[in-house]
């Protein structure tokens, strides 16, 4: 599988697809068409910077289907980098997006990830959403590696569902490195890292006013919101992102895709 065939923009040494949503629907329409398997990372400023430090998970974004744009920051750079067209795919939106063309594809789709009872709780509000959306398992993980038995659990449970789609929704880095270790190894077309999405759409966290996704304060929402949990994410990452970002505009340092 050809993960080079979207462009994609270097932004700190990852490359992030230059996609529009309607893009992104897309290309998954038509690669779920095929016998094929890969993954797709939903990455914003977090991801990026947590591939700073570790190569091995910037391997991970780098080796995907679709890095796709999660935040504004990501879209501006796109802008600034010469892709004018692209915009913001946010990993809930994109879920829905993907669940609602899947009605009329007939795809199917496992739910892995959660908190107890999450993962059913959003299977409800998905069925509510679209009826006739084919969601043909759930299961939430431990939090820790699965042991040989839970893996063989897992195998079972997805080969029993015939899903088409593996909507996995735990943390970054944790996600992407659960979909780089499985791609391949379970039998699912795709897998998609979307993270909080569990939470957002089953109602259990709320979402950020829409001025504030577009503005690019959406991460302010939620560390008022879960300020004990992100402080040390976004108080630390986000004035490092725009330093390193300054940086590789001004061509002062270089970040290569590897």
């Amino acid at each position: 599988m050809n993960t080079k065939m979207h462009p994609r923009v270097n932004i700190l040494g990852v490359g992030v697809s230059a996609i529009s949503m309607e893009e992104a629907i897309f290309a998954t329409d038509s690669f779920l068409q095929k016998q094929d398997q890969a993954y797709v990372c939903v990455t914003g400023v977090h991801g990026i910077m947590e591939a700073q430090q570790d190569s091995q998970f910037r391997k991970i974004l780098n080796g995907s289907f679709l890095t796709t744009p999660d935040g504004m920051p990501t879209v501006w750079l796109g802008h600034a980098h010469g892709f004018k067209t692209m915009t913001r795919v946010y990993g809930p939106d994109y879920m829905l997006a993907v669940c609602k063309m899947s009605v009329e594809r007939g795809y199917r789709h496992f739910l892995y990830g959660g908190k107890p009872g999450v993962a059913e709780e959003l299977r409800a509000d998905l069925l509510r959403r679209f009826p006739g959306l084919q969601i043909a398992g759930t299961y939430t993980p431990p939090f820790r590696p699965l042991n040989a038995e839970e893996e063989q659990d897992l195998r079972r449970q997805v080969e029993e569902s015939r899903a088409d789609v593996l909507w996995c929704g735990l943390s970054t880095p944790k996600q992407e490195r659960f979909m780089a270790a499985y791609s391949g190894h379970l039998p699912v077309k795709l897998m998609v890292g979307v993270g909080a999405a569990f939470d957002l759409l089953s109602g259990n966290l709320t979402e950020a006013p829409m001025w504030m996704k577009k503005a690019g304060l959406q991460w302010l929402y939620r560390l008022i919101k879960e300020p004990r949990r992100l402080w040390r994410r976004y108080l630390t990452n986000n004035p490092r992102f725009v330093w390193l970002t300054m940086l590789q505009l001004s061509r002062i340092r270089k970040f290569g895709l590897t």
